[in-house]
């Protein structure tokens, strides 16, 4: 299984992405730092389509890269971490 890639290894237009969706929802400081602690970690995560949910929101991804942040109550797919 992969590992999550770390923010120096994201493409550039996913950083971009994962910014510009932080900003749209409002993800706070508080939330960053849990999902900065969970990303230094170095999980696995499954080749396809997972989430992870962090309570004030989700993050969604496939393979080794986060693709996006989801608020509570937005529909997800994937395999839970």
């Amino acid at each position: 299984m992969p590992r999550i890639a770390s923010w120096s290894q994201m493409p550039p237009g996913i950083r971009q992405h994962l910014i510009d969706r932080m900003h749209d929802r409002n993800i706070g400081l508080d939330d960053l730092n849990r999902l900065r602690l969970w990303i230094k970690s170095q999980p696995e995560v499954p080749d396809g389509d997972w989430f992870n949910d962090f309570g004030s929101f989700k993050l969604c991804g496939k393979g080794e890269y986060p693709k996006t942040f989801l608020l509570p109550g937005q529909a997800v797919t994937g395999r839970e971490l």
